[in-house]
């Protein structure tokens, strides 16, 4: 991904709630399996890290994004957004 696509993707995310959260228990398999579910159906998500979450968010994103295998587009705080084009991709990336 490059930095127009991930900047774009960033623009669609900054209008979006987090759809999932991480709390005190941090990574959990029914979490992954939660953030896969999500990534299939709108290949764009926004995840919100709580503050009793004592791990680092960069860390939470690139070990999601490694076992869903999507990718990171930004983590700003404690906020992630994860992206992984679907079977039939919704979302058109520029070039």
């Amino acid at each position: 991904m490059n930095n127009k696509q991930r900047a774009y993707l960033s623009g669609l995310a900054s209008k979006m709630t987090p759809i999932l959260q991480i709390g005190k228990s941090s990574l959990t398999p029914e979490i992954i399996t939660a953030v896969d579910e999500a990534l299939e159906a709108r290949e764009l998500i926004k995840i919100s890290v709580l503050k009793n979450c004592f791990d680092d968010p960069r860390a939470i994103a690139e070990t999601m994004a490694e076992r869903t295998h999507s990718q990171v587009v930004r983590v700003i705080g404690r906020k992630i957004v994860l992206y992984r084009a679907a079977k039939k991709p919704k979302i058109e990336l520029p070039k």
